[in-house]
């Protein structure tokens, strides 16, 4: 049975859908009310806050913290100012992805990991002959993503965190109604955003304080279906989604690189040893063999594969996350693995692994699909992700 997370007696009295999932062992939120497209909104018009106390959170201190932090993931920390935000990911010893997060340097020898999965276990293993502390302060730290373009305005009327001044993947402590706070500016929708990490013990003032100030500023509580929606448009992919956890598949078809679902930016290849590093060295030189990438549906021609049946287009009104097949000269290539019509964009987008030799922008593809019960296929479109990117997301 779920856990419920510090926020959870607030959010449960938003919650008149009834409509609990299971995150990571705590209760989430699916959608709110009677659809999850308000809440998708607020993403993109107002702001929308997320209960994110699922995520694994450790602190890592020590004065051996930046050569433990560099030796499992897949770049450097040494020159990670006080105060930057990192993301990256880490590797099996053949290359293949664990889990993604971020890192936080609080100061010169304590950092803040956050990942999908348990991470505990593997960092002890690799900090052997160490002088490292590791804590797992997951339960005892609740966390809320507050992301969308009013949302820097709410954190004004209630922080006194210099957030003008506060650049993209940066984070900084501050106190919230009085309460002490740590603030991100990062997040999972790829607009203006925040992230909130607190005292699990405050944490209901930190979620009151946030939703009387954002009344003024549209605010809204956001499941899962609509951070789903929000994340596609920006291109981000997820574990168990996009690409699965190397320990938890039994064939290597199943594992993936940096390279192959698109973190490259991440692989620092020129500096000390970390985990995987001589496989990626060797699959840089080669080349991957899998790309991630955007691809965007032909929406004419979806509409007459549907004119066909004497149907209206019949798409979910929410994120898919079903693996559907691609194809290329009727031979297949790769596969799209999350997939939504963007209401922002007017635009059926999706991500997709698909062998590198097609992966160059303009590739024309056929993406199946099934109308009626028969499985037919439209031109998909390799395009650039990602899909949303507005200007606020960065600048101050």
């Amino acid at each position: 049975m779920p856990i419920r997370s510090p926020f959870h007696d607030r959010v449960a009295r938003y919650c008149t859908s009834f409509a609990w999932k299971d995150w990571a062992g705590y209760y989430a939120v699916s959608h709110f009310g009677e659809t999850h497209l308000p809440e998708y909104w607020a993403f993109r018009e107002s702001c929308a806050i997320t209960d994110i106390t699922p995520l694994f959170k450790y602190e890592i201190k020590g004065k051996d913290a930046v050569r433990l932090l560099s030796r499992m993931t897949v770049r450097g920390f040494e020159k990670l100012p006080a105060g930057r935000v990192a993301y990256t990911c880490w590797c099996d010893a053949n290359g293949k992805v664990i889990d993604d997060g971020t890192v936080s340097r609080l100061g010169e020898d304590h950092f803040f990991l956050t990942a999908a999965e348990p991470t505990l276990s593997w960092m002890s293993r690799l900090s052997r002959g160490f002088e490292v502390e590791l804590l797992d302060v997951s339960e005892r730290t609740g966390a809320l993503s507050l992301q969308g373009p009013t949302s820097r305005d709410v954190l004004k009327q209630c922080t006194d965190a210099k957030l003008d001044s506060l650049r993209f993947f940066e984070t900084t402590p501050a106190k919230l109604d009085g309460t002490g706070v740590q603030i991100s500016r990062t997040g999972y929708s790829g607009d203006l955003g925040y992230e909130l990490w607190c005292n699990a013990d405050d944490a209901l003032k930190v979620w009151d304080a946030l939703m009387t100030v954002g009344r003024g500023y549209g605010i809204e509580p956001a499941g899962i279906e609509a951070l789903d929606m929000a994340r596609i448009e920006a291109g981000f992919i997820m574990l168990g989604v996009d690409y699965y956890s190397a320990p938890h598949v039994t064939i290597d078809a199943r594992r993936s690189s940096p390279y192959e679902i698109g973190l490259d930016h991440c692989v620092k290849l020129d500096r000390g040893s970390f985990m995987g590093q001589e496989a990626l060295r060797a699959e840089a030189a080669r080349g991957a063999e899998w790309k991630m990438v955007g691809v965007e549906a032909d929406w004419l021609e979806l509409e007459r594969l549907y004119e066909s049946y004497n149907l209206p287009p019949g798409l979910a009104p929410a994120a898919c996350r079903e693996c559907v097949p691609l194809y290329s000269d009727g031979k297949f290539v790769g596969q799209v693995t999350s997939t939504v019509w963007s209401p922002l964009l007017k635009r059926y987008i999706c991500l997709a692994s698909v062998k590198a030799h097609y992966a160059a922008l303009g590739t024309k593809l056929q993406l199946e699909h099934t109308a009626l019960y028969e499985r037919k296929t439209v031109t998909a479109t390799v395009v650039e992700r990602p899909f949303f990117e507005p200007e606020r997301k960065r600048t101050p």
